[in-house]
């Protein structure tokens, strides 16, 4: 006699994909004449491939110096990585040897600096250039090198590529230097790509060139972009996820979406509130009363209170957790580390 089946169980979910790169509670600190100066407070954060994760944050929040542990380039000393983990496809970069690190850097992670024409050799030719991570990197011949070279040009939309890519970096303007640091940077389509305030000096029309341009190139390349700026405007049509750092630590991470309709830190909503906006003509921009502090010298409890309108006796106290934000209708991962986030979050 035919035994029954037993009903099927039901199929289990699939996991999330693993991200390609997860910083965990990173610490970074500078050892000065000063003080030691705790530049990076327990960090984390992660992204996924074909996604984009804008850091913002004031001058001094630690955006660039969490960049730069990342990719293996703090000036060491006096800057040090006190603890923590950067896992970039599931190896932890912290524990591999500077040849590994220079390995991964520009095959797997590439970075695009801030100042484009100090960042390129004045005395190359941006040809040569682009070239030599052909020549190190995939062991091409020179003339098969400077092909590439002219084809990134191309790529990146540099008028007349192979004339041009005799010239160097002073003979090009601020907007088509930015495009060949984009180059070199996708030269050997890395995983991820770090950009660090790619449009600044630069005017409104070529910031939104060079953003459409990288977004473009991720698109193409299902590559992570990790965007650091202090600029909310820059990012808002790019970005899926955005962290907001303040002296050293993420105050709130959030969709972009979200983060720009009902900010949940009231330094996030400070800097929304500082956006100029045409309905507001006439009107006094506004600003964050004070400035950031030192990093040697921190505040107690949150390091934002004294600048908070929303500032209490326990914010004066004690730190504040990276907390997790839940409200009906949103199910998403969203955190904010602000004692009063809900009152926050309701305006």
């Amino acid at each position: 006699m035919a035994t029954p089946l037993s009903p099927a169980s039901p199929a289990p979910a699939p996991a999330a994909p693993a991200p390609l790169l997860d910083v965990r509670d990173l610490h970074v600190e500078f050892r000065t004449r000063d003080g030691v100066a705790r530049a990076v407070n327990g960090v984390d954060y992660s992204v996924a491939a074909g996604e984009t994760l804008a850091v913002l944050g004031e001058s001094g929040s630690g955006k660039s110096v969490t960049a730069q542990a990342i990719m293996g380039i703090l000036e060491a000393p006096p800057g040090r990585v006190t603890r923590g983990e950067i896992l970039f496809q599931g190896r932890d970069l912290l524990k591999l040897t500077e040849e590994e690190r220079r390995k991964v850097r520009g095959a797997g992670l590439a970075m695009i600096f801030q100042d484009a024409l100090s960042a390129l050799n004045p005395v190359l030719s941006v040809g040569d250039q682009l070239g030599e991570m052909f020549v190190v990197h995939r062991g091409m011949s020179r003339k098969d090198a400077r092909a590439r070279a002219v084809e990134l040009m191309d790529r990146v939309r540099i008028p007349a590529a192979r004339e041009r890519a005799g010239q160097y970096p002073h003979q090009f303007s601020g907007g088509m230097r930015q495009r060949i640091m984009i180059a070199m940077a996708m030269a050997l389509e890395p995983a991820l790509i770090i950009a660090d305030e790619p449009t600044t000096a630069l005017d409104v029309t070529v910031q939104a060139q060079v953003m459409d341009l990288l977004a473009e190139l991720k698109g193409e390349l299902d590559m992570g972009l990790i965007l650091i700026t202090h600029d909310l405007g820059v990012v808002a049509d790019v970005a899926d996820t955005i962290a907001v750092m303040y002296a050293g630590r993420i105050v709130e991470k959030a969709p972009v979406h979200e983060l720009y309709r009902a900010p949940a830190h009231p330094y996030t909503r400070g800097l929304l509130a500082s956006i100029p906006r045409l309905d507001h003509k006439g009107r006094d921009l506004y600003a964050i009363k004070g400035l950031p502090p030192s990093l040697l010298r921190v505040p107690p409890g949150c390091a934002f209170h004294p600048r908070c309108p929303m500032a209490r006796d326990v914010c004066r106290t004690e730190v504040p957790p990276l907390a997790r934000v839940t409200y009906e209708g949103f199910a998403g991962e969203r955190r904010s580390a602000c004692h009063f986030w809900k009152e926050c979050l309701r305006g």
